[in-house]
């Protein structure tokens, strides 16, 4: 079931939705503003997970944040390799 509804948005953003639809990209404005809600709610329980384990055990550190960048670039940097070498 879908309902129907009036929204005002900035005009930038509608631009943004008109764009997706004229580049394919979404079927309609209508679409393109559904999945950017959707998108939204799928990440809400993962925030709330992040406020948990905020409250539970405190923020990252900045030295967390950092091995967890140097983690993230490792990786990067095996996938890159492996890409290179056919092997994905």
């Amino acid at each position: 079931m879908t309902t129907k509804i009036a929204v005002s948005l900035p005009d930038h953003l509608v631009e943004h939705a008109r764009a997706a639809v004229a580049e394919g990209k979404a079927a309609s404005v209508s679409a393109y503003v559904a999945q950017a809600l959707q998108e939204k709610a799928d990440r809400e329980p993962i925030g709330d997970f992040f406020e948990m384990f905020d409250k539970k055990w405190g923020s990252p550190t900045a030295e967390h944040d950092a091995w967890a960048r140097e983690q993230l670039d490792r990786a990067d940097r095996e996938m890159a390799e492996k890409k290179a070498k056919g092997l994905l």
